[in-house]
């Protein structure tokens, strides 16, 4: 076991608790909250609480870690070159969030050389961490987690599903037709990150977003992978910065399925 990796692991863990405590305490209060639209998006919204979450997130790595580099939602990116990088979404499912409804979550990731090696999101409205270390099997709070078994097809289970304005209705609709005519069935909850540790924790069947930033995404990869599941690689093709389609799967069956959906 890299210890450099172990420890960023055992201080992350504490580090996404501490950020839930905020998170939670301005969910509680969020009437008070005043909200922005990014870039005129009405869709696509951010508050106070976002930024004070990963100013806190942020701060606490320099502090502890001053040597990483950080990819965050809400305030860039610096050290992308470095050893070890964090990847933060302070808030996934900001819409969820300030509409009162419990789809979102906290997410971190670590990148050690270009290669995600920690994943946690974190749920502080129902104390459920997700957490997993490449190579160590994937967690839900102290219990491993499995994606579902045993599964042959979208029929045996919930697939869930993502959109942005950031891309044409017509990249899903074909997907969605398909999966109903082949009996499946989907839901969508507006966080991709706390979607993605559902499908790693066997809630969910399978998990596809025609494109999401890499913050929103790189923690619930690994957490699907570390439980026995297939996703795609969102580092390709400079994913990192442009982010990239997601397809994560219970197994190899079924996210072959998808996958010929997708292409559609």
């Amino acid at each position: 076991m890299n210890e450099n990796i172990q420890n960023r692991y055992t201080f992350s863990i504490d580090l996404i608790k501490q950020a839930g405590s905020i998170a939670l305490s301005y969910y509680l209060n969020r009437n008070e909250l005043v909200i922005e639209c990014k870039k005129g998006d009405k869709q696509d919204q951010v508050s106070m609480a976002d930024k004070s979450v990963e100013a806190k997130i942020r701060q606490a790595i320099a502090e502890k870690f001053p040597e990483d580099g950080f990819l965050g939602e809400e305030s860039g990116y610096s050290g992308l070159d470095s050893e070890f990088c964090w990847i933060v979404d302070p808030i996934d499912g900001t819409s969820p969030f300030l509409n009162g409804l419990h789809a979102w979550c906290i997410s971190i990731a670590v990148l050690h050389k270009n290669e995600i090696v920690i994943g946690m999101v974190f749920d502080p409205l129902h104390n459920e961490l997700f957490h997993a270390q490449l190579g160590g099997g994937a967690y839900l709070n102290d219990v491993p987690m499995h994606t579902v078994e045993p599964a042959e097809s979208v029929q045996d289970g919930l697939v869930g599903l993502g959109m942005s304005h950031r891309v044409p209705p017509k990249t899903i609709l074909p997907f969605i037709h398909q999966l109903l005519v082949d009996g499946g069935m989907y839901v969508r909850n507006g966080s991709g990150a706390l979607s993605l540790a559902q499908v790693a924790a066997g809630r969910l069947l399978a998990y596809y977003e025609p494109h999401m930033n890499c913050w929103d995404c790189a923690a619930g990869m690994l957490l699907v992978r570390e439980a026995g599941g297939t996703a795609n690689n969102i580092l390709e093709n400079d994913g990192l910065l442009k982010g990239n389609f997601v397809l994560a799967a219970a197994n190899q069956q079924v996210y072959q399925q998808l996958d010929l959906m997708r292409a559609m």
